[in-house]
């Protein structure tokens, strides 16, 4: 009996001690998670931190950053310890930080510099040092703003026209490029052997005039934002209205073309349903499309593919022009507006259509109200449109000369009759195809402010 009292009393006192140290001498480090919103720390940045210990429990964290000798404690903070009886610990398990870095604050300059990043726990270990987490983020700070010098002088430009500004820059990795208002013109390296001298062609559509805001913007990896206006000239002008009036002839020829799914249900049960359907095509679908369209020249090349002024379509006449403000009238009652954001070209039926210079194909398919359409990129985001083709004899990723035969006219899309809608896009902006078939223009806008800048040799 006593033999039995001793035994029952040992395996008491020795369960509870083999598990106090078997859990007193976990060997597993704390668990810690950093987020760096950017490897480059500007004027306002936080990092995120998560700590976790499942077992003793944290005992310590410390943050810290350092550069050239010079370090500044950013969190330091220190947990009470549980119960050394206690078979489950009751100390504090995981914690959560938001931790500003003011490096400017510290004395610290712009270059690189070492996050420091400790968490140990309540373990045994080490001599009761515990379980410990080290790690080290290497960071730059980078609190200046980037540098701009805008190379180019004169910058005319009309309300639905284009522009060049060539800037150099004088950081790495920078984003930049031209705002017109709200819309953003990527700048591109490639037009010179200085791989810091960039070119961006920039456009106003046709909404906007005299006081539209442009400058020249950049923003680096830190997210520092820069400036710089530059000189230029708005001229505004006026763009003429034309009546298109819609015919029954016209609805029966056309809509058909036009499958909506579902949406030919909602047609059926008006009074005149093939109207109904040219007005959801006329407005819906047209901003779908167009969409669509500007989203194409977007796919460009940092390298000038073409050469000299832009072709017409030869032997074309001009049946509409570029923004023209288009009032529909049906049975002598105006039923819906639209702006033309193209040339409409007509010569014979099935006429030959070459490519208005040289480039690369970026699209060669069916979009909607346009057709059959073909995009080429002629580099730093300019591009040439032609739609209602009959046939696309080009595929896309195909490199075209200026003059190479790209399909033929037709009358695919919302078009009434055999023609060639062409248009010119600087990145996600129609703009008057006119200037770039206009070899002074050309001269006098583009190649000259290239040609200065060569010269310069910046």
């Amino acid at each position: 009996m006593k033999k039995v009292v001793l035994i029952v009393v040992f395996l008491a006192v020795l369960i509870p001690l083999a598990w106090v140290l078997f859990y007193k001498y976990d060997g597993a480090e704390p668990v810690v998670d950093v987020t760096l919103p950017s490897l480059y720390l500007k004027k306002s940045y936080e990092m995120s931190l998560k700590v976790a210990d499942k077992g003793t429990g944290l005992r310590k964290i410390m943050v810290s950053i350092m550069q050239k000798g010079n370090e500044k404690v950013l969190l330091e903070k220190k947990y009470p310890p549980s119960s050394v009886l206690s078979l489950f610990s009751d100390g504090v398990h995981e914690d959560s930080f938001v931790i500003p870095v003011e490096s400017r604050k510290y004395g610290m300059e712009d270059g690189e510099a070492l996050i420091r990043i400790m968490v140990s726990d309540y373990s045994w270990r080490g001599w009761n040092r515990g379980n410990v987490f080290y790690d080290e983020k290497k960071v730059v700070i980078d609190t200046k703003p980037p540098q701009i010098q805008v190379l180019t002088r004169r910058h005319n430009i009309e309300r639905g026209g284009t522009s060049l500004v060539i800037y150099k820059m004088f950081e790495e990795n920078v984003k930049s490029g031209v705002m017109v208002g709200d819309n953003f013109f990527p700048g591109y390296s490639g037009m010179f052997e200085n791989p810091d001298i960039y070119t961006a062609f920039f456009a106003l559509d046709h909404t906007q005039g005299p006081g539209t805001q442009i400058f020249v913007t950049a923003q680096d990896l830190a997210g520092n934002h820069a400036k710089r206006g530059f000189h230029h000239y708005i001229r505004d002008r006026s763009f003429k209205t034309d009546t298109l009036n819609i015919s029954d002839r016209f609805l029966n020829f056309k809509m058909p073309d036009f499958d909506l799914d579902e949406m030919e249900d909602t047609f059926a049960g008006s009074k005149n349903p093939l109207l109904e359907k040219f007005l959801y095509i006329n407005e819906k679908l047209r901003e779908k499309n167009v969409t669509a369209i500007l989203n194409v020249p977007q796919d460009t090349v940092g390298e000038k593919l073409w050469k000299g002024r832009f072709a017409r379509l030869a032997g074309a006449a001009t049946r509409s022009g570029f923004a023209d403000r288009r009032i529909y009238k049906y049975k002598g009652k105006e039923v819906d507006r639209a702006v033309h954001l193209g040339m409409d070209l007509a010569s014979t039926a099935n006429a030959k259509v070459g490519a208005a210079n040289g480039g690369r194909v970026v699209m060669a398919a069916d979009e909607g109200i346009f057709g059959n359409t073909v995009i080429i990129d002629h580099g730093f985001g300019l591009a040439s449109l032609y739609s209602h083709l009959n046939e696309i004899t080009v595929n896309e990723g195909d490199r075209v000369s200026k003059g190479d035969v790209i399909g033929t006219t037709g009358l695919t899309g919302l078009a009434g009759g055999d023609h060639l809608h062409f248009s010119m896009i600087v990145h996600n902006v129609f703009v008057n195809p006119v200037e770039w078939w206009d070899t002074a223009w050309i001269k006098n806008n583009i190649l000259s402010k290239i040609e200065s800048v060569k010269h310069t040799g910046k």
